[in-house]
Formats: C-alpha cells, structure tokens, sequence
C-alpha cells in the first residue's frame, strides 16, 4: 500500500514549479501502545469533554477552539475562519533562499519529510531544481503550512527526491547560555585527555541504525507475552553506575578493560591467518619440479633437517 501524503502543493523556485507531495519521513505505528482501560472491569475508556461550569457533557459537533484573552474569557474562532487565513504557502512550497547545510544549526531541526514529484509531467522541473542544489552544495529555505501553522522548511537532496525538515522559528530554540555559563573553565590534564581519546579509538565505528535495537520496547514486547501465557513476571535489578572517587583511575580502568576486549580479537585473527597462510604460499609458489611433501617435520628430527626441508618446500 503506497503511503499517504501529509500535503501536495506544488514546489516553486522563481518562475519554475513543479506539483509535489509531501510524505513522513518517519514513522511511529509500530511502536507499542497501549488503550486506558478500566482497573476492575478491563473495559475500554473512552475520553469525554465535559464543560468545566456547568458540569454538562459537550458533544463533537458543539466544540470550537478558543483564545484566552483573560481569566474565562475566550474569543471563539472557527475551523472555517482558520480556514479562510489563506497564505500562499498553503498550497506553495516557495524557495526564498539558498544557503550552505553547514550554516543551519541543528538544534532548530524538528521533523523530517520526503518531497517527490506528484505527476510525471512535473518530475523535469523536480529534477531540474534537485540538481541544481546537489551542484551548489546548498539547501533551500522556503514556507510551508502544515497542521495548521507556517513552517520553516530546510529542503535539501536525497538520492533522487528532496528531503525536507521542518525548522523551529528563533523565539522556540531556549538560548544555550542559561545552562552552559555556570559550567567551570575546567583545566583537562594531557594524561587524563591521553587516555579519555585511547578508549575513544577503541570504540569508533560507522553509524548503522540497524545496530540500534528499541530495548525498552522488546522488554515491553516480552513483558506482555509472559502474560498472555500467565508466566511469573521477573523484575529486573537495575544497574547503577558506581560513584567516580577517582578520575584518572576510572579512565585507567576503562582503557585496561577496552584494551582486553581488543586484544582478543586480533589474537583469533592471527591465529586464523596462520592456519591459512600455508595454502596463500602454496598458490603463489612456482610448480616445483618434484613433488615436495608439505608434511610437519616428525617428532625427534633433527633442526637441521628440519630447516632443508623448509627450504625445499618453499
């Protein structure tokens, strides 16, 4: 089943345009969820809106929104009259700027969409503006309307469609500097650094998301099995990191156990490597002229004939 748009419109730069839809680039339905229910009955709740003065139930069909101007005191709008605020970026995604990704800080990132043509007569013009940018090595900036509210779009190429992300505007993104200025102009130590980078290098890697499995939600997944089946609930003892008395000994400490771990490893591959380096010799060695027996020297021979025989053989 193809995935449904969050919006079309059409994408626009200057005088070019080109019909697009928008689509999540994300996806939250195959989390567990779960419905209230009641304790005693195990029934199914379901939420009611009730008017807070006179305590009477209010239905769908009676509900509007409502901004507070003063305690109580709201000014209704309705669904038709947010309707009617009509701005071009309703059913326009307009560029209005270029700029390096580089310059967009990513604490303003929010969600991530993917843009493609909605018809094959447009996917010239699509592909025209991709391209453009993928040369540049620039994003775009344009306006979107999306659930109700104007929103900032980085749009930038992906493979063969776009991929947008909604930016969060200035007055949204707290100023770092109310938690960070109170954090001491600590002196780190070259032996203390030395050692923090070491264990750094023993853990670099390449990023894989697959790597990353959801554990809370598989304890969950085997939390609602056990009982189905009726099976003893175990709790599990949760593990604390212990107090850090000294620094340098935890850094210590932490490079002797990663140091193990690595070493392991290249101890099993040299002795993989040595059991198959005499058949890498054997297919890069010349034909020799007589069969020569590749067997171990017998036990008790002298090293001397061992050594000829090595020789031979190679």
């Amino acid at each position: 089943m193809a995935p449904r748009a969050n919006w079309k419109g059409y994408l626009k730069l200057s005088l070019v345009s080109c019909p697009v839809a928008l689509f999540p680039a994300a996806s939250t339905s195959e989390r567990v969820s779960f419905h209230l229910i009641g304790g005693e009955t195990h029934n199914r709740l379901k939420q009611q809106y009730v008017d807070s003065v006179t305590g009477d139930l209010v239905e769908s069909g009676e509900r509007m929104r409502g901004y507070e101007i003063a305690k109580n005191e709201y000014v209704p709008v309705t669904d038709e009259e947010l309707g009617d605020v009509a701005l071009e970026s309703t059913h326009t995604i307009e560029i209005e700027q270029f700029v390096p990704r580089k310059q967009v800080d990513e604490v303003y990132f929010d969600s991530h969409y993917y843009i493609a043509p909605d018809d094959k007569v447009g996917e010239e013009a699509f592909a025209v503006i991709r391209e453009a940018m993928r040369q540049r090595d620039v994003v775009g900036l344009a306006r979107v309307v999306l659930f109700r509210r104007e929103r900032i779009l980085m749009i930038e190429p992906r493979g063969k469609g776009l991929m947008a992300t909604t930016l969060r505007y200035d007055y949204e993104v707290r100023d770092e500097d109310a938690y960070f200025d109170e954090i001491g102009d600590t002196h780190v130590g070259k032996e203390m650094l030395d050692l923090a980078n070491h264990i750094i290098d023993t853990k670099k890697g390449k990023f894989d998301p697959a790597t990353f499995k959801d554990r809370y939600q598989d304890a969950v997944v085997d939390l609602i099995r056990a009982k189905r089946a009726g099976q003893p609930i175990a709790a599990p003892k949760p593990s604390r990191p212990s107090n850090v008395i000294n620094l340098m000994e935890a850094l210590r400490r932490s490079v002797d156990a990663e140091t193990k771990g690595e070493a392991k490893a290249p101890a099993r591959a040299a002795s993989s490597t040595k059991r198959r380096a005499p058949a890498k010799r054997a297919e890069s060695a010349k034909p020799a002229p007589k069969k020569t027996s590749t067997k171990a020297p017998a036990k008790g021979s002298s090293a001397k004939a061992s050594a000829a025989r090595k020789r031979k053989a190679g």
